[in-house]
């Protein structure tokens, strides 16, 4: 094991202070991937910074949508009566994620920010990986893709983005207030993480030392009805082979308002704006959601291995928008 010191702060500002005079210093929260990371010795700190005392945990409803502190946990933030009733989305894709134990850990602001799956990230003794190690090559480009993005990706990284519930606040508008030496500022959650392009160790717009103190979701039109389905190997403790996160408003038989985002399928959570365009004037239907499937899954560039992420990512979103513009039989 590699020694590291250890220090808990219990304000905001101290820990924006301390990070940047520590540049070896890396912030934990629940923990549930930082440590997994550094056993693997994928991730390495001189110390760590324990901000689970700062008071980032309130769970607000404001006018226009709900302020959740970047250290809520998931299971706080599921249960919570509000997003329940009009957060709908944001529930279903929490408790579609981990497990009930990794859900009473697991923070909101860590979830978002969590790192890929891709087994040869997280293998360091024997595989390539350009986003573990600037240069070095991509393993998966000719290795075992099967699980890897079709969207998003360049020569250097195909490794698909894991979080479902970035994929809901993408569909949502949400946006996270972030703090860092440079003081406070927002940005799109849709923003927030970046395509590899050449630098795929590079994953977010976050500076160093910056955090995110909270995420804030508007609360969507009461009209509109959402859906998450998602596609993975079993039922419980597994990531997306595919998901889809949609929204949809229907008046007088047409759609006049639209939202898609796709999960397991791209290098970051991919929002579909093209295919919410596709499906605005149109008559709910089969027609109508395979056309907007195409557009969604028109600039996927797959490997042999993953091409069939791109027929399952169209039939999935299909089922996702005949699920919330089909009527409950009475």
């Amino acid at each position: 094991m590699t020694p590291f010191a250890y220090v808990k702060l219990d304000d905001p500002d101290a820990v924006v202070a301390h990070l940047a005079a520590t540049p070896g210093a890396r912030v934990i929260g629940g923990g549930t991937t930082l440590l997994d990371l550094m056993k693997d010795g994928v991730e390495q700190a001189d110390e760590l910074v324990d901000i689970t005392g700062l008071p980032l945990t309130g769970i607000v409803e404001g006018e226009d949508g709900l302020e959740v502190g970047a250290l809520a946990t998931m299971s706080a933030v599921a249960r919570h009566q509000v997003v329940r009733a009009r957060l709908p989305l944001v529930a279903e894709t929490l408790l579609a994620g981990a497990t009930p134990q990794l859900r009473n850990m697991a923070t909101i602001g860590g979830n978002l920010l969590q790192r890929t799956r891709c087994w040869y990230f997280r293998d360091p003794g024997f595989a390539a990986c350009n986003k573990r190690s600037p240069g070095s090559g991509c393993s998966a480009l000719e290795g075992e893709h099967q699980r890897h993005a079709v969207l998003g990706t360049s020569d250097r990284c195909i490794a698909a983005h894991a979080s479902d519930l970035a994929v809901a606040l993408v569909a949502l508008d949400a946006r996270v207030d972030l703090l860092g030496a440079a003081g406070p500022r927002s940005l799109a959650v849709e923003a927030l993480h970046r395509l590899p392009g050449d630098t795929p160790e590079r994953e977010t717009e976050l500076a160093p030392g910056e955090l995110i103190t909270r995420v804030v979701v508007p609360f969507p039109a009461e009209a509109a009805r959402w859906a998450y389905r998602k596609v993975r190997d079993r039922a419980s403790f597994e990531f997306a082979v595919v998901s889809a996160a949609v929204g949809v408003e229907v008046a007088d038989g047409l759609v006049v308002g639209a939202r898609v985002a796709l999960g397991g399928v791209a290098t970051k959570p991919w929002r579909c704006r093209q295919a919410e365009a596709a499906l605005v004037g149109r008559a709910p239907g089969e027609d109508a959601f395979r056309a907007a499937a195409d557009v969604a899954l028109a600039g996927a560039r797959p490997r042999p291995g993953n091409a069939y992420k791109i027929e399952l990512a169209r039939c999935t979103l299909v089922r996702a928008l005949a699920d919330v513009t089909t009527e409950v039989a009475p």
